[in-house]
């Protein structure tokens, strides 16, 4: 199994990589006994071939309040990674500290490493601008500046400089647009307010912009949740395309939407990551029983 190499001393403690065997608990799903519900160590394997970030042991604190407890994942490259659980267990939490979201809360407190391209992404000389240029974000509801649709895109590019005339910027636009499955739809009215277009639309104007300052991972935080049944297909076709240049991980609420879109699925619980694994075998043989009763609607 081949790991980012971590300098000396860069952890602790070791961390086991590796499924738990269940521990028998007199309750079956899928021909195999589950873990039991009182554990709260993950079962599954954490490690991916070929890690695009690194997490050890990320815990999240809101004032005295435990968000995310240990928390230990790796997500590689080209994969769509889902987070399910019920509301509250912490995926939203998680998914904000992969690119520093949470350092906008007041009294948010975040421990442990979160490794992008080897580097600790919380280390006091890593500025934070250009991580979430690296690491962007869509989030629940769509949120277009209140500017033309062309500046929307524009504006990630001209405030990184990436574009040194304005037939480069046209190009960076047009091919995000383009990536966002927008382009034949916008192209005609680029001078019109982003706020404008339909829901589905604004989404999509938003990935673009995300898109645009060519970032290596975009996190999605419940993207589909204020949209109707049709830009929702249309937004997890994207998503399927997306992934063949980009790393997505996505926060759900619909069991039925990571099973479609994902190939990793991580199920959180109360701040505890409790499973992970490939998701047709997390929805059809999960190892622990939380997860056994989310996915057949025994809570959540």
């Amino acid at each position: 199994m081949q790991l980012i190499e971590p300098s000396a001393g860069m952890f602790e403690h070791n961390i086991q990589m590796t499924a738990e065997k269940p521990q028998k608990s007199g309750e079956t799903f899928g021909g195999k006994t589950l873990v039991s519900r009182d554990s709260r160590r993950t079962v599954g394997d954490i490690s991916v071939e070929d890690p695009r970030m690194f997490c050890r042991n990320v815990d999240v604190f809101y004032g005295d309040k435990q968000a995310i407890k240990n928390v230990s994942l790796e997500i590689g490259y080209n994969e769509v990674l889902a987070m399910i659980g019920p509301s509250g267990c912490g995926k939203s939490t998680f998914i904000r500290c992969l690119n520093r979201m949470n350092d906008t809360i007041a009294g948010c407190r975040v421990s442990g490493e979160i490794l992008l391209d080897g580097k600790n992404i919380y280390a006091k000389d890593v500025d934070v601008v250009p991580l979430r240029a690296q690491v962007g974000m869509v989030f629940q509801k769509p949120n277009p500046f209140p500017k033309s649709i062309y500046d929307n895109v524009a504006y990630g590019p001209r405030i990184h400089g990436l574009a040194e005339s304005k037939a480069e910027l046209d190009e960076i636009v047009e091919t995000s647009l383009v990536k966002a499955g927008l382009w034949n739809e916008v192209k005609d009215i680029m001078n019109q307010s982003g706020t404008s277009i339909s829901g589905g639309q604004q989404q999509r104007l938003c990935i673009a912009r995300a898109i645009a300052v060519s970032p290596e991972i975009i996190l999605m935080d419940e993207p589909c949740s204020a949209l109707d049944p049709i830009a929702t297909s249309v937004i997890e076709d994207l998503m399927d395309e997306l992934r063949k240049q980009y790393t997505i991980v996505i926060v759900t609420h619909s069991m039925q939407q990571a099973a479609r879109v994902s190939q990793r699925t991580a199920y959180f619980h109360m701040g505890d990551l409790i499973e992970v694994g490939p998701t047709p075998m997390i929805f059809t043989r999960p190892s622990h029983q939380l997860t056994q009763d989310y996915i057949t609607g025994r809570f959540g």
